[in-house]
């Protein structure tokens, strides 16, 4: 697979910083290496990208990593002083984890201080995926943020093996064995892994960060938090409800999704992401999701409508 030097994706590496030494674990790290190789994608035309797609036991293609390569492709066509803020997208049909996907780049504008891209990505000849981008020069403003909720410090919460280790220990030991490139610990116990789970309002908290060392690369951030954002969103709908998916949920789907992103953030430090429901209804359930670093910052802004269909 080709790949580009980092610089192209998205300005220079001292943009993101170098100054700070995490500890990770090797096998993690190996899982994070095949993310990052999974988001280099083959340029093969000028406007024309093509992605593996990850091996999984699941038959449908991870709608974050379709996004995340697509945020790729789009970011690829783009000058790497503009940076992406914003991405609206659509999930049109299902893809195929055991084919590669075609990202095809439509170069709607470049302005003076704003880019715009769209990209279709294609799996069989047929769209699977449609992302708009827009992307902007570094320019001053007005800041303020919304606050960040309270939360126990990351390292302090079980993992996810663990927690799956009191839920379901064949997926336990599924997860033992393939690792994950996302590090995820929710600070509310989740609906699966409750007994009998009960509805609940408020908002659903997950410290998340890539489970290993990233390239020092703004875009690759970018995308790997687009890839961690679809993960754990819906679970904010299922939770008012105190429903489970694979029990009383016999299917859920994302169907579209939405990215505003405020703040620079590095993907390989801890992120709280904070997500709610306030409305579902016609078997959709709309979620709204906020990331904040360790410092309280307001870094990037989701919301995705879902499919939710009841057994």
């Amino acid at each position: 697979m080709t790949s580009e030097p980092s610089h192209r994706h998205g300005g220079p590496a001292d943009d993101l910083g170098t100054d700070f030494d995490p500890c990770y674990d090797d096998v993690g790290q190996v899982a994070v290496d095949g993310l990052v190789r999974l988001l280099d994608l083959e340029r093969i035309e000028e406007n024309i990208f093509r992605g593996d797609s990850s091996r999984t036991r699941w038959q449908r293609a991870f709608g974050g990593q379709v996004a995340g390569q697509a945020l790729v492709a789009a970011g690829r066509t783009v000058d790497p002083d503009r940076h992406v803020h914003s991405l609206h997208s659509y999930f049109i049909r299902p893809g195929d984890s055991n084919a590669p996907i075609v990202y095809e780049v439509d170069r709607v504008r470049d302005g003076r201080s704003f880019t715009t891209r769209r990209v279709t990505a294609i799996q069989f000849g047929r769209a699977i995926f449609a992302l708009s981008a827009s992307f902007q020069l570094d320019q001053p403003g007005l800041e303020h943020g919304s606050p960040m909720p309270d939360a126990p410090p990351p390292e302090s919460l079980p993992t996810f093996r663990e927690r799956y280790e009191r839920a379901d220990k064949e997926l336990a030991d599924y997860y033992r064995t393939s690792p994950r490139p996302i590090d995820l610990r929710y600070v509310d116990d989740p609906p699966w892994q409750q007994a009998d789970p009960q509805p609940r309002d408020g908002i659903n908290r997950v410290w998340m960060r890539a489970n290993g060392r990233l390239p020092d690369d703004p875009l690759l951030h970018v995308c790997v938090l687009t890839f961690a954002s679809d993960m754990t969103l819906l679970d904010s709908v299922l939770v008012r409800h105190g429903l489970v998916a694979g029990r009383q949920v016999k299917a859920m789907a994302s169907l579209d999704h939405a990215m505003w992103f405020q703040r620079r953030f590095r993907a390989d430090e801890w992120i709280l992401y904070v997500s709610e429901s306030p409305t579902a209804s016609g078997g959709r359930g709309l979620a709204s999701g906020r990331f904040f670093d360790q410092s309280a910052q307001h870094l990037v802004s989701v919301v995705q409508e879902g499919m939710v269909r009841i057994s």
